[in-house]
């Protein structure tokens, strides 16, 4: 259902790099990119994330209630993710561990504050 999420961010080099790293470990890559705009996904594939620069020229803002949950393998990948995002400077937000039978996540913030989550079920 879902085609894609985008986050905005102020500065995409930045972000870039962190991205870059987490969509590594989780075995994918940049699918399009412009001076404003980097997708992360395969293409034809399911849904992907991008990070932009808002277009209306404003700074980037964090939604409220907004989170991208990034789906895991295993639980130890959902702890990588968590470790990793951490290691570059993810602000903590809840670190991974079962929050109800056969749900295991972490929580991260990235570094313009969107949050995000590494997860698997089961």
């Amino acid at each position: 259902m879902i085609g894609y999420v985008t986050l905005g961010t102020s500065d995409l080099a930045r972000a870039a790099k962190f991205y870059d790293a987490i969509a590594a470990e989780l075995g994918t890559k940049r699918m399009m990119e412009s001076d404003t705009f980097i997708a992360w996904g395969e293409q034809g594939g399911g849904a992907g994330i991008g990070l932009t620069k808002p277009f209306d020229g404003k700074a980037a803002t964090v939604g409220n209630g907004v989170m991208v949950a990034l789906e895991c393998k295993s639980r130890e990948q959902v702890d990588k993710v968590y470790n990793l995002a951490r290691s570059m400077g993810a602000a903590d937000e809840g670190p991974p561990g079962e929050r109800f039978p056969g749900f295991y996540a972490g929580y991260f913030r990235d570094p313009d504050g969107n949050k995000l989550n590494a997860f698997i079920m089961g």
